[in-house]
């Protein structure tokens, strides 16, 4: 496969206990990430692009292999040049899943408290340049809310709806459009905290 080949679509994986603590720390997050919008990439592009060493990025990108988080690419190396990808496009969970784990509860709260970390530099980066935009792109962009009253079945109902509409316009992308741009969605859902819960 060339290196600018889209790679096949990959599965979602549901993290186990042990992923969670290893994907809990700043680096790593960042790593997979970088890695599933940018796609391959050796640990020198990924340092380089994240303001770290390389000793650290090959450190930590092995760590990620070891929970099958990342796969390294061979077939887009040559030489001692060594290629990492992620290994799945979507990381999931449950929070319940780990409420028999301590540590694993408390990587996951870590990881989710990076998540919003990380939405708010994106936004604030975005607010610093989005003179530049053309006016099309800064009137598509923007967030909404909407509050309702709603059992934890039909929020789940809803979250899966919207989902499955998300993944319709992910699959039906055109890339190659000429006024295409890489774009976060975020689809959050938390309640109001003087509610009952």
């Amino acid at each position: 496969m060339a290196k600018d080949e889209k790679p096949p679509a990959r599965r979602q994986v549901w993290l186990d206990h042990r992923q969670v603590r290893v994907l809990a720390h700043p680096l790593r997050t960042r790593l997979l990430g970088a890695l599933r919008v940018g796609g391959p990439a050796t640990a020198t592009r990924l340092a380089e692009s994240l303001g770290t060493n390389t000793g650290a990025t090959s450190y930590h990108l092995r760590q990620l292999a070891d929970v099958g988080l990342v796969a390294e690419a061979p077939e887009l190396g040559s030489g001692r040049q060594r290629w990492w990808r992620a290994a799945h496009d979507v990381t999931s969970w449950e929070p319940s899943d780990f409420d028999d784990d301590p540590d694993a509860r408390a990587a996951i709260e870590w990881i989710q408290g990076e998540q919003v970390r990380h939405l708010v530099e994106v936004a604030e980066r975005w607010f610093a340049v989005q003179h530049e935009w053309s006016p099309a792109w800064r009137d598509a962009f923007g967030m909404d809310d909407i509050f309702m009253a709603l059992t934890p079945d039909r929020l789940e109902a809803l979250q899966r709806e919207v989902y499955q509409l998300l993944r319709r316009y992910h699959d039906e992308a055109d890339p190659a459009a000429p006024d295409a741009r890489t774009v976060q969605i975020v689809l959050a859902a938390y309640p109001l905290l003087e509610g009952k819960r």
